[in-house]
């Protein structure tokens, strides 16, 4: 019998551990099975690059180098806007009703999972942060745990360069093929600049003292950064107002978007001076749009689109860009087995693109099904999309004209903005009303409307393209066995 595997463990002071892993590794893989670094950033907006259309000057110039050096696509997305239910379903290929998580709670244990295929064939498997954001962490069989503690809350790119080099060379010294997962904490909220939030007092001295840990760990999040990106620099997103304190903590975003881009570099630069570049695929991906009014945790364009990348030297044309195809994050794993060489994983949602990288067409890629359940907070809004090359669909199931939404993007400078200038902006007042209790249905030509900002729902002249993706999303929920499937069939009986 083989012995039990273990797991290498950065904690919070970056002091290494030793954890036993359950489950046998079956053999060594191939000496050329590709490695995959996959790159994250956590509530990126699709367009906050430079190569997506970003004008900040030279805001994200590693992320951008490595767009010229593989190919893009823009018909990317993720399958559902926050943060742990998508990166679930990254690592299953399955929707997050079918995986277990709809919110921030694990996967069922009876999930396969793409760690626990890529160790069969002998990959090393490591995370950088968001690590308790793949849950139960003894399905994602790691080998290699840095935990965002000891990589400055995840966002210090001098901490990641020397972890990715530990780890590059650990793989090399093992003769194994890698599988690294780098996730970058940035941009998450809180961003550089922000005031911390204020301590709440507490009836205890423990929860007091709590309290005040965890705005000390903030107010070191916020710190730390070597470009400052300036209010007149930014062009705030089409979905938003106007305005200074918007335009202010759009700024403070980039700035974090800015610090990303280096986490980027840094890893990059880590794999080239290892001599691994070659023989390693390199995705990289965002996990959600911003988290700021009509983006993250909802299932608009900017909720979901994603700029996702791949680079393969001397495989995947440099320069390439896909308009024509869509992609999901149900997507990712068979992809990456494909691109393995591992067995595939039955009863996934998702399915190959390898062909795409090779310039090769696909059929049934052209529309993406997106959907959401759960915020961060257990409050429950279902909603579902349905995106094609022009049009936007969205069935809000929460939607009664009396159920409030909540969720993250509401703290902060901006969405408070946005209310007290509604106090004498009947635009903006319209705005702040309809993103609280929205409609039960949303329509938009995305290709005219990117930002979502006229609903033609009622429009006469729509009136065939809504009822071709009334059509289509009730097909796509049947097909998946989607919970809100009833719901919705007598949604559209009645209309």
């Amino acid at each position: 019998m083989s012995a039990i595997p273990r797991r290498t463990f950065f904690g919070q002071a970056g002091t290494l551990a030793v954890a036993a892993v359950s489950g046998p590794v079956l053999g060594a893989a191939p000496s050329r099975r590709p490695n995959i670094l996959f790159l994250t950033a956590d509530d990126m907006n699709y367009d906050s690059l430079g190569v997506t259309g970003c004008k900040i000057r030279d805001i994200t110039p590693n992320i951008d180098r490595l767009a010229a050096e593989g190919i893009r696509f823009t018909l990317a997305h993720n399958t559902i806007a926050v943060c742990q239910p998508n990166r679930s379903v990254w690592m299953t290929g399955r929707y997050p009703h079918r995986n277990g998580a709809v919110g921030f709670n694990p996967i069922r244990t009876d999930v396969p999972t793409l760690q626990e295929s890529l160790r069969t064939v002998g990959y090393l498997n490591g995370i950088f942060a968001k690590v308790p954001h793949l849950a139960p962490l003894e399905k994602f069989c790691w080998d290699v745990v840095v935990e965002a503690a000891a990589l400055g809350n995840g966002r210090s790119p001098k901490l990641y360069y020397e972890a990715a080099k530990q780890f590059f060379e650990k793989a090399k010294s093992e003769g194994k093929p890698f599988f690294l997962m780098a996730n970058s904490q940035d941009p998450h909220r809180p961003f550089p600049g922000s005031e911390p939030r204020p301590v709440q007092k507490a009836g205890k001295k423990a929860s007091e003292k709590a309290a005040k840990r965890a705005a000390q760990k903030e107010a070191a999040v916020v710190a730390g950064v070597s470009r400052v990106i300036q209010p007149d620099e930014v062009e705030v997103p089409g979905f938003l107002p106007d305005l200074p304190d918007v335009r202010r903590e759009v700024a403070q975003y980039f700035t974090a978007v800015h610090r990303c881009d280096e986490i980027v570099g840094e890893v990059l630069r880590a794999l080239r001076e290892t001599g691994l570049e070659e023989n390693t695929v390199v995705m990289f991906n965002t996990d959600n749009g911003m988290a700021f009014p009509f983006a993250k945790t909802n299932c608009y364009l900017a909720s979901t689109a994603t700029p996702w990348i791949v680079r393969w030297p001397g495989r995947v044309k440099a320069g390439a860009l896909d308009t024509t195809h869509f992609i999901s994050s149900i997507d990712f794993t068979p992809t990456v087995l494909d691109l393995c060489g591992a067995p595939p994983i039955a009863g996934v949602d998702g399915r190959s693109f390898v062909p795409l990288l090779y310039g090769k067409p696909q059929e049934g890629r052209d529309s993406v099904y997106t959907v959401f359940h759960r915020t961060s907070g257990n409050n429950d809004y279902p909603m579902r999309s349905i995106v094609n090359a022009k049009y936007g669909y969205i069935y809000n199931g929460w939607s009664d004209g009396k159920t409030v939404f909540k969720n993250e993007s509401q703290s902060g400078l901006t969405f408070a903005a946005m209310r007290k200038a509604a106090e004498t902006d009947a635009k903006i007042a319209e705005r702040v009303q309809f993103f609280l209790y929205r409609v039960p249905e949303e329509l938009y030509d995305y290709e005219k409307d990117p930002c979502a900002l006229q609903n033609r729902i009622a429009d006469p002249a729509l009136a065939p393209v809504l009822a071709d993706m009334r059509k289509a999303m009730l097909e796509r929920m049947t097909a998946l066995g989607d919970p809100l499937t009833d719901q919705f069939r007598a949604h559209i009986e009645r209309a």
